[in-house]
């Protein structure tokens, strides 16, 4: 009986195991443009992708997203908390990788640059005030779910928060800011695959229960 409830205890707790698990990435850098019909940007480049660093001074490949218009809220907040939420309707987002890095990760050296991440954001995207600095320097941070398809073929979820440094009036005025040190990750199992893997476990538990009972 010990040994069915172990075995029914790892199918649940192995699909948690797996989502626990997937590709990290950061990035940094950058321009962002930000107004009430939405939030893009420009320029921000790949640090660290799946295990892969940067060399000092270089990067991996290059980051970019874009997301819908603002559903509620506003773009500027007065103190730090949620300002509103952006939609996921229009928006992308995107990781292309290149250099030499490419080879070890892909096994060949493709020219140019190379799609390793095509997407989107899905669900409401969260825009917070994150913090006030010195000299009207402000912190906001993009929070939102990823879906996409990456190199391999597969489609996977993700998360990604993405900061933004500004001046006060650079946001409210200008509506432009810079990316500083962000990232995400993305979980390559998907929810079907693991609850298939979790159901199967489940049953070959059930089967062993049978066959020691019958023992």
């Amino acid at each position: 009986m010990r040994r069915v409830v172990v075995l029914a205890l790892l199918a649940l707790a192995l699909p948690m195991a797996a989502w626990a698990s997937g590709i990290d990435f950061t990035n940094q850098y950058g321009g962002v443009s930000v107004s009430a019909a939405g939030l893009s940007t420009t320029g921000s480049e790949l640090l660290t992708f799946d295990g892969f660093a940067a060399a000092p001074g270089n990067s991996l490949g290059t980051v970019t997203y874009s997301t819908g218009a603002l559903i509620s809220g506003s773009v500027t907040c007065g103190a730090v908390g949620t300002c509103g939420t952006f939609s996921a309707t229009g928006s992308t987002f995107d990781i292309l990788g290149r250099g030499t890095y490419l080879k070890s990760l892909l096994g060949y050296y493709p020219h140019g640059k190379f799609t390793l991440f095509a997407g989107s954001f899905i669900g409401p995207i969260t825009w917070a005030l994150t913090s006030l600095g010195p000299n009207e320097h402000v912190t906001y941070t993009l929070t939102g779910e990823i879906y996409g398809m990456l190199w391999t073929g597969r489609y996977v979820y993700g998360t990604t928060t993405q900061t933004i440094n500004t001046l006060r009036d650079d946001l409210s005025d200008k509506g432009v800011g810079s990316i500083g040190k962000s990232g995400g990750n993305i979980t390559v199992p998907e929810p079907g695959t693991l609850g298939l893997l979790g159901t199967g476990l489940v049953g070959i538990a059930g089967i062993l229960r049978r066959k020691l009972i019958g023992s």
